[in-house]
């Protein structure tokens, strides 16, 4: 915490962050003002809610913070950038950024907000970087709209690959390095990400949709009617990565592609040894590379979803009910502090301490509930849970009057 004591000017949110962090790092079932309120021994959420929404302090700097504490202890020659998005479904129009969209998190249309995340992944460990929030064209075409949910009245709309080009360049303009860039079909259909990550010397290995056109010496082709070329002996059994149940191998085959700009452009097909079913990638690198290093990379992007299964699981990530974009940023940000904090401290602890063969690694989930149970000690005495009933049932008071004097308007 003493990374970010900087970002607030008063010491009482600055005690207060604190707390709020390690609500997040605590064992509750649900985490938002109340509950985190209630558990730090507040008498009321009032100071979580004014923290969140109206003290002073930059999120984004707070945002800077968080990466300077990845990278210092998760620095890795070999990490790879992953951009992802991930979605929280939502009740109502007024949380800013919803609609009804497609998210993964429910596998299908639902009302949703969505955002777009940078992990950074390497060797020691994985961790989101920085975030943005994608403001779809029914809340940018709306400036009345905006400006309730603390938007500037001059947002534009940006697409997700947009999103994620501006954070890449983000941590590129900060002085740091990657060497690849790994995302899914979102992005990997977007010509503009690929040039830019061109254009920065980066390399990328983005998923592509099937029916994607490429261009080899032969001609232009889609990428089933190349993958349907290629010969036996062009397949290569690699693993992607160790995953929970082991390794996971699949077929490989790199078709060298004829594209006119500069660098090592390729395509990168992927087949499932059981099933059949393919997945294709573009990659480009300043220099030819070899097949084991783009599988590496392919691999890399399911560290995204480890990250946003610990992230909402353990610190909270979606759990935040707030509905104005400032209390949005805060949130996820300090979310992604606190995951970071378990990631860093698994990255240092298996450098520091041999694993015994009759034992997994520690793991986010053991380092959480090890930190739950010998260091964070929550005020819950009678007095002050009895107190806490107290202020609820009075609060749902209130908001029943005030429903019922809705209706009896709307009914007159």
């Amino acid at each position: 915490m003493s990374r970010i004591a900087g970002r607030f000017v008063r010491v009482e949110p600055r005690r207060r962050i604190a707390r709020l962090v390690l609500g997040l790092l605590s064992d509750l079932p649900r985490k938002n003002c109340w509950t985190l309120a209630e558990w730090a021994g507040e008498a009321t959420p009032d100071g979580m809610q004014h923290l969140l929404g109206r003290a002073r302090w930059e999120a984004e700097a707070v945002r800077d913070d968080v990466r300077e504490y990845v990278l210092e202890h998760l620095h890795d020659e070999d990490a790879v950038l992953v951009v992802d998005e991930t979605g929280d479904v939502k009740k109502g129009t007024h949380t800013v950024g919803v609609q009804r969209q497609y998210t993964g998190t429910a596998g299908r249309i639902e009302n949703a907000q969505v955002a777009v995340y940078l992990v950074y992944a390497g060797h020691r460990g994985h961790a989101a970087v920085d975030r943005e929030l994608y403001v779809p064209r029914s809340w940018t075409a709306d400036p009345e709209r905006c400006r309730a949910a603390g938007l500037s009245q001059d947002t534009v709309f940006a697409t997700k690959p947009e999103l994620a080009t501006r954070m890449i360049g983000r941590f590129l303009n900060a002085g740091h390095r990657a060497s690849w860039v790994a995302g899914d079909e979102v992005y990997g259909g977007n010509p503009k990400l690929r040039s830019a990550l061109e254009e920065y010397g980066v390399g990328y290995v983005l998923a592509v949709a099937c029916s994607a056109e490429v261009i080899t010496s032969a001609g232009r082709f889609r990428a089933d009617a190349l993958a349907a070329k290629v010969p036996k002996r062009a397949w290569q059994t690699l693993s992607a990565g160790a995953g929970a149940k082991g390794h996971r191998f699949y077929d490989w085959a790199l078709i060298d592609l004829a594209e006119p700009r500069p660098g090592s452009h390729q395509l990168l097909i992927r087949r499932n040894r059981t099933t059949g079913e393919l997945a294709y990638y573009r990659c480009w690198s300043l220099a030819p590379v070899p097949l084991t290093t783009v599988v590496r990379v392919a691999g890399a992007r399911w560290q995204v979803e480890e990250t946003f299964q610990s992230g909402k699981g353990l610190a909270g990530l979606d759990e935040h009910q707030v509905r104005r974009y400032p209390s949005w940023a805060r949130w996820v940000t300090l979310a992604m502090l606190a995951h970071a904090f378990l990631a860093v401290v698994r990255a240092d602890e298996h450098t520091r301490q041999s694993i015994p063969d009759d034992l997994v690694p520690l793991s986010c989930n053991e380092i959480q509930h090890l930190f739950i149970a010998l260091v964070v000690q929550p005020l819950s005495t009678v007095t002050h849970r009895l107190s806490w009933s107290e202020w609820r049932r009075r609060h749902q008071a209130r908001s029943r009057v005030s429903h019922y004097r809705r209706q009896a308007a709307v009914q007159m």
